[in-house]
């Protein structure tokens, strides 16, 4: 028995207190509290306690019990009911105490009524007589149990019998009475609302009551009509704020304080309605800045009270129109939770923290290593609540580590509250984010696996239906339910004794819809394997059910095999499964009525499925029909696509770093190399937090937002053209379009006009026809590729072309050549073109061209004769670089002397030093003579390189962020005044970086690859060597940037 439940049940003597006038507790009464309290097993509790209720039933049907002892049986009988124990024949004498008692016996009548019954018990209608009878009393004490016991537990129907008696109440002169009729009121809108609708007026009243223990109670009610309705409440915001500043500012009497602090619960009340206020709301917001800020001012006492309004604190001002100082101030509370050593101010931050990332998602990156070592802590509920928080955070980036993170908890995880709660939010996670299918179904494997018969039915109900309705892929669908096909096969050939119900009904759904699809699969081996599972005596009847219906789909053509598991299962004691052995052996003798019961491939969103797994369908007037279904997905998607995103905030932004970041980078710069742990801790970090920094490291590395949810819904056949369009603007998927990124997207729509004939992965091109002849006009104005570029970065991320390009290739051979570049190519930085190879009729010659979103190369066509050239087709093949358009490969007719364009737009995923790529020209100078021209050239990092622009404090930010680092000391430029700088400036126009401030002897710099992976470089002036730190979040690419920052340096 808990120490709660002990004092409790202890001080219930209390009530016959001789305080109050009555006798001194009864030797009876003593001796049960007592003998209960010093028992040592739960079998000598329940002999007791039986001994006990006979005892009292005895005495309640003797007609000899005074109401002296009625009153003691009661409490006796209460303890008892405290316990689990029933004593539900005394619930009809605890009701005639109330009605035929004195003060003292109404009490307690009361308070056993309160206990024993809930507001549909039938023996409650007893009692309404009593309570409108003492509700017009005018003994305060009779008055105020009627209304207590009418804020408890009075039946729903009878409100319309005491409203007007509790109205009545609220002008009683007694402050107590109009507390308690406030409540009774807050009681009856909880269950009634449309009830008190007439009497809100009134509410207000009671708010401006000039005793503060109605105004609070009065906030109840507000809190919940608030929530429902902000808009309608707003003019009170004045109000609220000015009871907040009296409390605040210590104006109640001294009741009110708890630890010295002033009416802590009436403050949480207050905040939350202010936040609700506030939300979405500048000039409300504008009225609570100062009351809020002196709340966390005020609010410093190290208590557990001072820390729940603290924590109500945070929660309003990032809940609210934003302000700058403000936030900062949370944030700070925040962080002192988090780093708390106490367990309990640990999990107050990491909650605090879970509600803010909503907003900010930014402020994780500055607890990151808190974080970190927070999902290795040794308490449960701290591992728990920041597996919450990683949920809140996840994106496509790092969703693959996040849900490891989850799946590891849960397999060591014995709370089946908590295995419940995560597994849908892993199966949420693993709907919206998925990479690829393979990940999709092994995830969802673990899923069933882990969550077993736990699981809510919505989860698998989402991701049959999912398999079953598709996407707007075909090709997609079908792939994933091969793979899911292929995937339950594998399941099945090992052990399946321990797999839950659930996963085994699953996987015979599937496998009897698309094992068809799987033409290397002989059907008869999917029969063997559902029939060996029907063998189990772990598998339940309902299971069984599941696998017949999945074996009678696939059974066509499997007569001999059918018809012998149909004779087995006819003598079954379960009728549903006699019932369904023979439907089995009907529809496999008769091929034409399995193909009209079982049509193979029908449309899902036409058939309705009335058997064991419960869909949603349409009916003949294309109602959608939800019968059991919860509707967790929308016309965009099975799961929520929008990420809560952050306010925007105007904050300032200095020129130079502030001076603590200052300190704290030259601390960064001067401690040791972290040790194996800690950088394990922050190659983690990297990979959970990756996709927010500064402006979104999304947006830093190449999208613009998060992707929407990977498997979406088919559109309906009777949605609107205004709705079916609207919905394919953001759930469009196709074969080639899942495989883009945004910048792919991006440079499809502005770069060029055609689209690569191949996948994107790796370029290997094969000629293709197109009447283009590498000279066409590019329809796109600089203007929308700076807009787009505005996309690919961020708003606040800003692309500078470099002004000058050092060529690191041989020298230029026809620089006259640069006059043919199409008018929409002319401006932009290129190198020398340079000769790559010639033979007696064709020249090949080419350069580069430094676009903001990818590296053109340009190929020079050259005829070297008096004739006509046909049929000229370039082909590219480079496998470490990705080609995301071409144009004017293939030109159907070269006149004589004359010089055709062809222009690849380049990137590199994957940095590399240096790559090589090689071509072929074909041609014909003769009809059905073809001659083929090979040649090679060579690009480098370098070419794909792009200054980064960000702030200093944005900088800061990014830098803790990312994890891959490399250090070096090169070559100090120290022929100028000023060595860092000019060698900074040095590197700037070599390799295209941005600088981003130069600080005394430190200066910051920033690029980012092509592909969208930044590069940060701290570089610091050591005697006469310049000290460089390279960081980005892709390992490889640190390296390549200091190869060619040291040849860069060596060659000025």
């Amino acid at each position: 028995m808990s120490d709660v439940v002990e004092k409790t049940l202890t001080a219930l003597p209390a009530l016959f207190d001789s305080q109050t006038g009555a006798a001194k507790i009864t030797n009876r009464l003593r001796q049960l509290i007592k003998s209960i309290t010093e028992l040592t097993s739960k079998h000598e509790e329940e002999n007791l306690i039986k001994q006990e209720l006979s005892a009292m039933k005895e005495q309640v049907s003797s007609p000899n019990t005074t109401m002296k002892q009625m009153r003691e049986i009661m409490v006796r009988a209460m303890y008892c009911e405290m316990l689990g124990y029933d004593a539900s024949f005394t619930y009809i004498h605890a009701i005639k105490l109330a009605q035929q008692g004195g003060v003292l016996e109404k009490r307690v009548g009361y308070l056993a009524v309160s206990l024993f019954l809930n507001e549909g018990h039938e023996l409650l209608l007893l009692l309404v007589n009593t309570v409108l009878k003492d509700l017009q009393s005018t003994n305060l004490i009779e008055a105020c149990m009627a209304l207590t016991v009418v804020a408890q537990v009075f039946p729903k129907d009878m409100i319309p019998a005491v409203l007007p008696l509790v109205e009545d109440k609220l002008s009683h002169p007694k402050e107590i009475i109009r507390r308690k009729a406030v409540l009774a009121l807050y009681k009856f809108y909880l269950i009634a609302p449309n009830q008190v609708q007439h009497i809100h007026a009134k509410f207000r009243k009671a708010l401006c009551d000039k005793d503060p223990g109605v105004m609070t109670s009065s906030l109840h009610i507000y809190l919940q009509l608030i929530r429902e309705s902000p808009d309608s409440y707003k003019d009170l915001t004045g109000s609220f704020v000015t009871i907040l500043k009296q409390v605040v500012g210590g104006k109640l009497p001294l009741d009110f304080n708890y630890h010295s602090v002033p009416a802590p619960w009436l403050q949480i009340q207050l905040l939350r309605i202010l936040s609700l206020l506030g939300k979405e709301d500048q000039s409300t917001s504008e009225l609570m800045y100062e009351v809020l800020d002196e709340s966390l001012r005020r609010a410093e006492m190290n208590h557990n009270i001072t820390y729940a309004i603290l924590y109500e604190c945070v929660k309003a001002v990032y809940t609210i129109h934003p302000k700058a100082e403000l936030l900062e101030k949370a944030a700070r509370c925040i962080g002192n939770f988090v780093l708390s050593p106490k367990i309990n101010l640990k999990y107050l931050g990491l909650k605090a923290l879970t509600y803010v990332v909503q907003h900010d998602a930014k402020l994780a990156l500055q607890h990151q290593m808190t974080i970190i070592e927070c999902l290795d802590h040794s308490d449960f509920t701290i591992k728990r609540e920041t597996l919450e928080l990683l949920f809140r955070i996840t994106n496509a980036q790092n969703v693959t580590v996040i849900i490891e993170k989850m799946l590891d908890f849960l397999r060591s995880c014995n709370d089946e509250h908590t295995i419940i709660h995560l597994v849908g939010k892993v199966a949420e996670l693993a709907e919206k984010f998925a990479p690829d299918n393979s990940w999709f179904i092994q995830t969802m494997n673990d899923v069933f696996s882990i969550g077993g018969d736990l699981l809510q039915q919505d989860v698998p109900n989402n991701f049959l239906r999912l398999l079953a309705e598709g996407s707007e892929s075909k090709e997609e669908d079908d792939q994933l339910r091969l793979y899911a096909v292929d995937s339950y096969l594998t399941v099945l050939k090992g052990h399946t004794s321990h797999l839950p119900q659930c996963f085994l009904q699953v996987m015979s759904w599937v496998l009897g819809e698309y094992a068809h699809l799987q033409e290397s699969v002989d059907q008869r081996e999917v029969i063997q394997f559902l029939t060996q599972l029907l063998d189990q005596r772990s598998v339940s009847s309902e299971t069984r059910v599941w696998i017949l219906s999945a074996l009678t789909k696939i059974s066509e053509g499997q007569t001999d095999l059918i018809l012998d598991l149909a004779e087995s299962l006819s003598s079954s004691q379960d009728t549903v499964l006699r019932q369904q052995a023979q439907e089995l052996r009907h529809l496999s003798q008769d091929s034409q009525l399995h193909e009209w019961a079982l049509p193979r491939g029908a449309p899902w969103d036409s058939i309705e499925v009335a058997g064991l797994i419960v869909f949603p369908y349409y009916d003949n007037s294309s109602t959608l029909i939800l019968e059991g279904v919860k509707r967790v997905w929308g016309k965009d998607g099975y799961l929520p696509q929008k990420e809560a995103t952050a306010p925007l905030v105007d904050e300032p932004s200095a020129a130079v770093q502030p001076p603590g970041q200052h300190e704290a980078a030259e601390r960064i710069e001067s401690r040791p190399e972290p040790s194996t742990q800690n950088q394990d801790k922050q190659q983690l970090a990297s990979s959970l937090f990756v996709g927010l920094g500064v402006g979104s490291s999304m947006s830093l590395l190449g999208k613009s937002e998060a992707p929407p949810p990977c498997f979406r819904k088919k559109p309906r056949p009777h949605e609107s053209p205004s709705s079916s369009s609207s919905s394919s603007g953001t759930s469009e998927r196709s074969s080639d379009s899942s495989s883009r990124n945004t910048t792919d997207s991006f440079l499809y729509g502005s770069l060029l006009e055609e689209e690569p004939a191949t996948a994107i992965s790796a370029f290997d091109h094969t000629p293709k026809s197109t009447t283009a002849n590498g000279l066409a006009q590019n329809k796109d104005t600089k203007e929308d590729r700076r807009a787009n570029t505005s996309q690919i970065l961020g708003g606040d991320m800003v692309i500078v072309r470099p002004s000058t390009i050092q060529d690191k290739h041989p020298p230029s051979v026809s620089s006259d050549l640069t006059a043919l570049l199409p008018a929409d190519l002319k401006d932009l930085p290129h190198s020398d073109v340079i000769s790559l190879t010639s033979d007696p009729s064709l020249s090949l010659s080419s350069c580069r061209l430094f676009r903001d979103e990818a590296l053109l190369l340009v190929i020079f066509i050259s005829n070297c004769t008096e004739t006509v050239i046909k049929d000229v087709s370039v082909q590219l093949t480079c496998e470490e670089l990705k080609t995301v358009s071409l144009r004017g490969n293939v030109v159907d007719c070269l006149e004589a002397r004359s010089t055709s364009v062809c222009h690849y737009a380049l990137l590199m995923d994957d940095p590399h030093t240096n790559v090589s790529f090689t071509g072929t020209v074909s041609y014909q100078t003769q009809p059905g003579h073809t001659n083929t021209l090979p040649f090679s050239g060579t690009l480098s990092t370098a070419d794909f390189i792009r200054p980064l622009v960000v702030t200093t404090e944005e900088y800061g930010k990014l830098w803790l962020s990312l994890s891959h680092d490399v250090k070096q000391n090169l070559k100090l430029l120290t022929d100028a005044g000023d060595p860092l700088r000019t060698t900074l400036n040095a590197l700037k126009d070599a390799l295209q970086l941005h600088v981003v401030d130069i600080i005394g002897s430190e200066g910051i710099v920033a690029c980012r690859l092509l592909s969208g992976a930044p590069c940060l470089l701290h570089c610091r002036v050591n005697g006469t060597a310049l000290a460089m730190w390279l960081r980005s979040p892709h390992p490889a690419l640190p390296d390549c940037i200091l190869y060619h920052c040291q040849r860069a340096l060596t060659h000025h």
